[in-house]
C-alpha cells in the first residue's frame, strides 16, 4: 500500500514519546498542503501537527508516557494510567487525544488507540474515526510487520472505493472520486456545521490529487467494477444491479447493518443479504449508503468531541475550539468574496 513515509521533524517528535508503537502516522493540514495554506514541517508555522499512534498495550504505554510527559495530559493524569486507558477504550471512538502540546518548536496533537481497536475500526467501520482519517493521504512514520494490521489498512481503502462508487454516476473523473472518498468521514460530523471550514473537503483534495493517486491507483486498476483510464483521469463504472449488490456485500459490517436498519426496521429480521439485494435495485441506493455513514459518523464524532473536553482540559478545549471556529469563519469569508 503506497502510503508515504516521512522523516525529519515528525520522527524527532516521536522520540519524545514511548517507543512501543505498532503504527504511527502524521496527518492533516500541518503535513499536507491544503488550498489556501502551505505545509512545511521544516519551518515552524502556526499550524498544529496531528498524529495518531496505535499501541499494543495501552496501559504500559500510558504508564510510561505519564511518567515522561505528565504535562501532556489534563488533570485526568491524577487518576492514573488505568483510568486513562478506561476512558480511551470505553468511550467515544476508542482514542485518547493529548492536544496543544509543545514539542520540537511545534505544537502537536496526538491520539492513542489500541492496535486491536484500530484493526477493528479499519475492517468494520465501527466509528469511522481513525479509519476515515486513513482514507486520505497520511505520512506513515512507523508500521510494525503485523500482517493483520497490513490487511486491515488495505481493506479500509478498498471499502472507501466501493462505498464511493455506490454514490457516484456511471462516468466521473479522478478528482470527483477522491472528493467522494474524502467526504465519507465528514458525513454526519457535527463539526462540519460548527467548527470546520465549509470548503474543507475541496481544500484537502485539490492540492493533493497526486498523493491520492499514489494511495488508490493500484486498487482502482484491480477493482472489477470500474475501468480506470489513468492517462485521461477518467473512470467508467458498472452501475448494474449485480455490480452494486457485490459492492454492498463488500462494505464493512457496521455500514451494512446501518443500511439494513434503514430499509428493514427492527422486527422483520430479514437476512442482510436479502435486504442488500433490495437496496441494490433501489434508485436511491447511494443515498441509503450515505445515510448509513451519517449514522456512524454522527455518533462517534459527537461522543469523541465530548470526551475531548475531558482529555484536553477546559482551557485547551476553549482555545482549540476557537481556532477551529476561526478557520470556519475564514473559509466562509473566502467563499463570499
Amino acid at each position: 500500500m503506497s502510503l508515504s513515509l516521512s522523516g525529519g521533524v515528525y520522527r524527532r517528535i516521536l522520540t519524545h514519546l514511548p517507543h512501543e508503537v505498532s503504527f504511527a502516522v502524521a496527518y492533516g493540514s500541518g503535513v499536507f498542503q491544503q488550498r489556501g495554506r502551505t505545509a512545511d514541517a521544516a519551518s515552524p508555522p502556526n499550524t498544529m501537527l496531528d498524529f495518531v499512534l496505535a499501541v499494543d498495550n495501552p496501559l504500559t504505554w500510558h504508564t510510561a508516557n505519564l511518567k515522561s510527559n505528565p504535562k501532556h495530559y489534563s488533570a485526568l493524569r491524577w487518576l492514573g494510567p488505568r483510568q486513562v486507558v478506561h476512558l480511551q477504550d470505553k468511550y467515544g471512538a476508542h482514542v485518547y487525544y493529548n492536544t496543544l502540546v509543545p514539542c520540537e518548536g511545534r505544537t502537536i496533537k496526538y491520539g492513542v488507540i489500541s492496535t486491536k481497536n484500530l484493526i477493528d475500526d479499519l475492517i468494520h467501520w465501527k466509528t469511522m474515526y481513525i479509519s476515515g482519517r486513513l482514507h486520505k493521504p497520511v505520512k506513515v512514520l512507523k508500521q510494525s510487520s503485523d500482517s493483520r494490521l497490513e490487511a486491515a489498512l488495505l481493506s479500509n481503502l478498498k471499502s472507501a472505493i466501493n462505498c464511493a462508487f455506490l454514490m457516484l454516476p456511471e462516468s466521473f473523473n479522478e478528482e470527483e472520486l477522491y472528493l467522494a472518498i474524502t467526504r465519507l468521514s465528514y458525513a454526519g460530523d457535527f463539526r462540519m456545521t460548527v467548527g470546520e471550514d465549509r470548503s474543507k473537503v475541496e481544500n484537502i483534495v485539490k492540492p493533493n490529487v497526486e498523493h491520492f493517486r499514489r494511495l488508490y491507483a493500484r486498487l482502482l486498476h484491480e477493482n472489477p467494477h470500474v475501468v480506470f483510464k489513468q492517462t485521461q483521469g477518467k473512470l467508467e463504472l458498472d452501475k448494474s444491479m449485480e455490480s452494486q449488490f457485490l459492492q454492498l456485500m463488500s462494505l464493512p459490517r457496521t455500514l451494512q447493518q446501518q443500511v439494513t436498519l434503514l430499509v428493514d426496521p427492527p422486527g422483520r429480521n430479514r437476512d442482510v443479504e436479502e435486504v442488500l439485494l433490495q437496496v441494490a435495485q433501489n434508485p436511491d441506493c447511494g443515498s441509503l449508503v450515505l445515510q448509513g455513514i451519517v449514522q456512524i459518523v454522527k455518533s462517534s464524532s459527537l461522543s469523541q468531541s465530548i470526551k475531548g473536553i475531558a482529555t484536553a482540559g477546559l482551557l485547551k478545549s476553549i482555545k482549540y475550539s476557537a481556532t477551529k471556529l476561526g478557520k470556519m469563519l475564514k473559509g466562509f469569508s473566502n467563499k463570499t468574496k
